[in-house]
């Protein structure tokens, strides 16, 4: 499989397939693609199908494979941002916040990732439930607005407000801060809590996160 990223600010990715090559995608983000793509609906199983409703996806997944020769399909990013691709392989796993899986080849499986620590969940916004990409192949994951990676060495750690992180490597720990002081939470705007990664590992951040963008429009949006 080749492919290309193309187009601000939203993306697409074209995937060129050999024959008998397959893409796998979630939610119906095929855009257009060439007339020998054979397109079929599984679930793959019921516990990993529950596992992926649980992370924010769907329950079922659709299989396009090229047949008789060459094919050709793209997926188009859904929120104005970027599409970040990910070599998948064994012991090279990906955890990215939920709905943030674009498409895969056929050899990636995507699941469901829990944190170890309740509070990262409830109140980390990506922390409790996200999803790994594990198997091997390449994924193609969106992320909102501009995407800034970092590399973290073995103890370094960096404070992120809620919902600014896209993806991170598996060997990245993630836990939940409380914003110091009483006037800082009420007045700063910045909300109670604050998400903590701690290498070593990258980490894949997020401009305009969909929660901000929304939060942003509520007060135009009359009822």
């Amino acid at each position: 499989m080749q492919y290309t990223i193309d187009g601000t600010p939203l993306p697409v990715v074209i995937c060129s397939l050999d024959a008998g090559e397959t893409m796998i995608t979630e939610r119906g983000s095929m855009s257009w693609m060439s007339p020998n793509m054979k397109m079929e609906t599984k679930a793959g199983g019921l516990g990993k199908a529950l596992g992926r409703a649980f992370s924010g996806e769907s329950m079922f997944q659709n299989r396009y494979t090229a047949q008789g020769g060459p094919g050709m399909i793209a997926f188009a990013s859904s929120f104005p941002g970027s599409i970040i691709p990910f070599k998948i392989a064994p012991g090279r796993s990906m955890i990215v916040q939920k709905t943030g899986f674009l498409a895969s080849e056929a050899g990636v499986t995507l699941s469901v990732f829990f944190q170890k620590k309740l509070g990262a969940g409830f109140f980390g916004g990506e922390g409790f439930i996200m999803q790994r990409l594990s198997g091997e192949g390449t994924a193609f994951i969106e992320v909102d607005g501009h995407c800034v990676e970092y590399v973290l060495g073995p103890g370094q750690g960096m404070l992120i407000d809620t919902g600014y992180l896209a993806a991170m490597e598996e060997t990245v720990q993630l836990s939940v801060e409380t914003v110091k002081g009483l006037k800082n939470v009420m007045l700063g705007g910045e909300g109670l809590f604050n998400t903590r990664v701690t290498g070593p590992g990258r980490i894949w951040l997020q401009t305009m996160p969909l929660s901000g963008f929304v939060s942003l429009l509520s007060p135009f949006i009359t009822k």
